[in-house]
C-alpha cells in the first residue's frame, strides 16, 4: 500500500514531551515520573501503559464546583509512548519554573505529575467574562502541555512596557505579573463613542514576564453536551460541539 499518509510517522526523538505534529503530542514513559492529561485526551498509545482516574480531593472538588476552575485528570503511568490531543487544537510545550505559570484550565492538555497546581482568585472584586475571576496557577519545576485555538502570540512584558489584551484571548502568564482587569469603554468618553466597539474585559499585566494570547475569543468545547442520537455523538447537530461552538473552527 502507498500513500502520502505514510509521511505522518511517528517522531524519532529521546524528548519526553515531543509535538508530533501541531495538533498532537506525544509522550515518552519510562516507568519512573507519570504525566497527568485532560480525561479522554489519549488518541493512541503503545507500550505498557496504565490509565487511571486521579484522585481529586473533596476540598478540590468543592473548588472546582465554586470557581469554574481545576483539572479533571487522568493518570497515565508504565513504560511506553502515549499520543494526547484535545479537538485539534495547537499543542504547545512549556518548561515552568519556581516563579510559576498562572493559565485557564481549559487550556492543559498535560503536565508532570511533579508538578503543583492551585486555584487563586485574580480578583475578589470583579468577573472577567470569559476568562473568569479564579485561574490555575502550576509550580514547581516541570513540563505542561497547553493547548490554543489556532496559532498564539507570545508578548514578553518588561516593567517600561506593560501589554493589555483581550480577557477572553488570554491562555496563560507568568505568575509573577502584576495583573489588572479593566473595561475597554472608559465612562468619560463613552457620549463621544460613535458606536459599540464589541470590547469587553482587558487584562493589563505589568513587571516581568510574559503572556500568551490565542487568536479566539471563544473557549473550548471541553464540557459540550453530546445529546442524543448519532449526529450529536459525532459532535454534529445544536447539541453538539460543533453546535456549541459555531463561530469557531478549532482545526485551524
Amino acid at each position: 500500500m502507498q500513500s502520502p499518509l505514510f509521511a505522518y510517522t511517528e517522531q524519532q526523538t529521546q524528548d519526553r514531551y515531543a509535538v508530533q505534529n501541531p495538533q498532537l503530542l506525544r509522550v515518552a514513559l519510562t516507568g519512573q515520573d507519570d504525566v497527568l492529561a485532560r480525561k479522554g485526551a489519549m488518541v493512541a498509545y503503545q507500550g505498557l501503559i496504565d490509565f487511571d482516574g486521579e484522585y481529586e480531593s473533596h476540598s478540590g472538588r468543592l473548588t472546582r464546583a465554586h470557581t469554574g476552575e481545576g483539572l479533571e485528570l487522568m493518570r497515565c503511568s508504565g513504560q511506553g509512548t502515549v499520543y494526547l490531543a484535545n479537538l485539534a487544537q495547537y499543542i504547545h510545550v512549556v518548561d515552568v519554573e519556581q516563579d510559576g505559570m498562572t493559565v485557564d484550565s481549559a487550556y492543559v492538555l498535560a503536565l508532570d505529575s511533579t508538578l503543583h497546581t492551585e486555584v487563586v482568585a485574580v480578583d475578589s472584586q470583579y468577573g472577567i467574562s470569559g476568562s473568569g475571576k479564579y485561574q490555575l496557577v502550576i509550580s514547581g519545576r516541570g513540563k505542561v502541555a497547553l493547548m490554543t485555538s489556532g496559532r498564539p502570540l507570545m508578548m514578553r512584558v518588561t516593567p517600561d512596557r506593560y501589554i493589555s489584551a483581550d480577557a477572553d484571548a488570554v491562555v496563560a502568564w507568568s505568575s509573577a505579573l502584576r495583573v489588572q482587569m479593566q473595561a475597554q469603554t472608559h465612562s468619560s468618553g463613552v457620549r463621544r463613542r460613535r458606536g459599540n466597539t464589541g470590547e469587553g474585559w482587558e487584562l493589563s499585566f505589568l513587571g516581568e514576564g510574559f503572556a500568551l494570547v490565542q487568536p479566539s475569543e471563544v473557549m473550548p468545547p471541553q464540557n459540550a453536551a453530546t445529546g442524543q442520537g448519532l449526529g450529536a455523538q459525532y459532535g454534529i447537530g445544536g447539541n453538539g460541539a460543533h453546535g456549541q461552538n459555531p463561530t469557531n473552527d478549532w482545526g485551524r
